[in-house]
């Protein structure tokens, strides 16, 4: 799935080393070491929830909204949302000029649950990633590439899309500096911003004099959402199996209290949902496609508190919690805890990438009062400071033990199979000549995984697109709205699934007629991409960015390109997006790539009203035994986990090199040793078809 996860990705990453911590109660190492460098802290690959992707150069600001793009001589249309949003900006208490709605939730997630979807509901647009920014008088909505087609469709004419990344398009500060008269008050939820984001617009927009405001008590769109907005989700917990954890919480706990001690830290607060679920060995159904659940984990020395929805703890879960030595509190009692903490001159480790700026903020005013109070009583002066650091989480969870990578190697074999039963019964279906719309395909394609063993949910909302819709990169088939697949058109179809043990994520491009020389040329040239970073091998500590290139070069050859990263991290039945590793020409991400990551592989091409095109498969970093190893390290390459046909019918052969066409031969050879065993019949048959070796003439 082309994504980088939208706050979660969207967000501010830091930088790390690529040293190993040495595990002190087992042999693995699993908790890394950090060298912390606060200035490519603050400035990495993710950028700030309210997009801030500075494209334009100083003087005027000359990009132009989607109202007047596609309105140019209508009045911008009634909206009922804004008004009432707007009648509260002069509440008593409140008194501001703007609000700003971001998309993500209290733990910067990507994807996030009905009830928290507050920018989609104010504004009408539902992709992932996105800010909405509402003044008095005017109402502008941020997103990247992968959304603008999408953005057109939804938002009316009351909004103006800002095409983030497009040259000449300001970034959200720079567009309240512009708008709003110097001396303006910006209202935000502190709960929605990582504390690095609010502390970089906090920053930004006092240039022209103006205030961020934090309103803790109240979320301005859930006061006109009121009775109509979902209730939160309250399904139970579960227990992750250690076949599939690999470590128990026990010792993944000892590892992190030792990295506390050694950052002189008293306790970790951690908020990121999937850190919560790797570290306690807990699934949950809170949110679409991702098996977390809502929390705040904090662990100090001796101990863990959980602060979750209590009804969604089973006896099973509860046990599980005593063991590992963690208590419960109320999800909602997260600050007071912070206060207390703070008030014991506790040193917390903050993560501010991520954390939450509610979180952050309540912690240091209540250590400036802590400092008060003692230093009135006694010489005692000294502030506890918070250890302001990367999670070490992050790296430990991106970096898969055994039992992680043989649950991913077993889920994409059992997906494999889903996938050649889908592809068999697709065609068959299209060539009998039977109407399918996109919603069709993708609840067929549902119907297939869900007979697999241990499946459990998409990983992501199907991207089922025909011709044209193909080119809308996070395209949503809608059942009101969809297209009928076309024989005649170039078709995609970007999918993955959650099962027990493994989170899988695999696209294919496919044209069932014959397709044109210009998009088996484009086909081709994203296939080169493809195998040229499946075949890359590079030093130990190499970054995600520097292999970037070789998915492109093909394409750039001929002057094509496409808007999103490479490849992005996958987690082990987690989230399937997942920091902090990525495979992007955004170059602030220094994370190096480690033995045991999983990224994607994805390059693509996106012709507009077109088509759109793009070969994902997963990949394990892995290491590479090679004749000479310069500088005394080791070498690093990939291994396959997504085992699926590419069609052979998109191949332009005369473009491919002789290695090019033995790599994609032996790539079918292993998908027909692998997958085959797990099916029979016509569909075995259509397996074979599909991996017959290409002879280049």
């Amino acid at each position: 799935m082309r994504s980088l996860p939208s706050q979660a990705m969207l967000t501010l990453s830091p930088s790390i080393s690529s040293a190993r911590f040495p595990f002190l109660s087992v042999s693995l190492p699993i908790f890394p070491k950090f060298k912390f460098n606060p200035i490519i802290y603050r400035k990495s690959e993710k950028g700030p929830p309210f997009m801030a992707v500075r494209c334009c150069s100083s003087g005027s600001i000359t990009a132009k909204p989607s109202s007047e793009i596609r309105r140019k001589h209508t009045e911008p249309e009634s909206d009922d949302k804004l008004r009432a949003l707007r009648e509260h900006f002069s509440r008593h208490g409140i008194g501001i000029d703007a609000y700003i709605i971001p998309s993500q939730d209290a733990h910067q997630s990507e994807f996030i649950a009905e009830c928290y979807m507050r920018r989609a509901y104010i504004s009408g647009f539902t992709g992932s990633a996105g800010t909405a920014i509402v003044t008095k008088d005017k109402a502008a909505l941020w997103t990247d590439g992968r959304y603008f087609l999408q953005a057109e469709k939804q938002l009316n004419s009351s909004w103006m899309l800002m095409r983030a990344g497009n040259f000449g398009v300001p970034t959200a500060s720079e567009w309240l500096n512009s708008v709003l008269a110097p001396g303006g008050r910006v209202g935000i939820d502190p709960f929605l911003f990582s504390s690095d984001a609010a502390e970089e617009l906090k920053e930004a927009i006092a240039k022209n004099n103006h205030e961020l405001i934090s309103l803790y008590d109240l979320n301005l769109v859930d006061e006109i959402w009121k009775e109509l907005r979902p209730k939160p989700p309250n399904k139970p917990i579960r227990v992750h199996d250690l076949k599939y954890a690999g470590l128990d919480v026990a010792s993944k706990l000892s590892s992190l209290r030792s990295k506390l001690e050694g950052a002189g830290a008293s306790a970790i607060v951690i908020s990121m949902l999937d850190e919560v679920a790797w570290l306690l060995n807990l699934r949950g159904s809170d949110v679409p496609h991702s098996p977390v659940m809502y929390a705040y984990l904090i662990v100090d020395i001796n101990g863990a508190m959980l602060f979750v929805d209590n009804s969604k703890v089973t006896p099973e879960v509860m046990d599980h919690l005593k063991n590992a030595g963690v208590e419960l509190r109320p999800y909602d009692s997260i600050l007071s805890e912070i206060k207390r903490l703070a008030t014991q001159g506790a040193c917390l480790w903050l993560d501010t990438s991520s954390v939450n700026a509610a979180i952050v903020e309540t912690y240091r005013s209540a250590c400036d009062r802590y400092l008060l109070s003692h230093s009135n009583r006694s010489k005692q002066k000294t502030r506890p400071s918070g250890v302001i650091m990367m999670s070490p989480i992050s790296l430990a969870k991106a970096v898969k033990n055994d039992a992680e990578l043989e649950g991913m190697r077993n889920s994409h074999l059992r997906d494999a199979a889903a996938l050649a039963q889908f592809w068999f019964w697709l065609e068959e279906q299209i060539r009998n000549g039977v109407e399918l719309t996109e919603v069709d395909v993708a609840d067929k394609l549902l119907e297939f995984r869900s007979k697999q063993a241990g499946f459990l949910d998409t990983s992501f909302d199907t991207i089922s697109g025909s011709g044209p819709n193909g080119a809308v990169i996070h395209y949503k088939p809608e059942p009101d709205s969809c297209s009928v697949v076309d024989p005649q058109k170039v078709f995609l179809l970007d999918s993955g699934a959650q099962y027990i043990d493994g989170t899988t994520d695999i696209t294919r491009t496919v044209h069932f007629n014959e397709p044109t020389p210009r998009e088996k040329e484009c086909f081709t040239r994203v296939l080169q991409g493809h195998m040229a970073l499946d075949r890359a091998v590079f030093p130990e500590n190499t970054p995600g960015f520097v292999l970037d290139a070789f998915a492109r070069s093909a394409l750039w050859k001929i002057g094509l390109d496409y808007r999103h990263g490479t490849g992005h991290g996958v987690g082990a039945a987690l989230n399937v997006h997942e920091g902090p590793q990525s495979i992007s020409y955004r170059y602030g991400n220094m994370t190096s790539l480690q033995k045991g990551m999983i990224v994607s592989n994805e390059p693509g091409y996106y012709e507009d009203h077109s088509f759109g095109i793009r070969t994902e498969n997963l990949l394990c970093v892995k290491e590479v035994d090679t004749p000479n190893r310069f500088g005394g390290i080791g070498y690093l390459g990939f291994e396959k986990l997504t085992f699926v046909p590419i069609q052979s019918k998109l191949v332009d052969l005369s473009l491919l090199s002789a290695e090019e066409v033995e790599w994609l031969n032996d790539y079918h050879s292993q998908v027909w040793e692998k997958v085959s065993p797990l099916l029979e019949g016509s569909v075995r048959q259509w397996l074979w078809d599909n991996t017959r070796p290409l002879v280049k003439q």
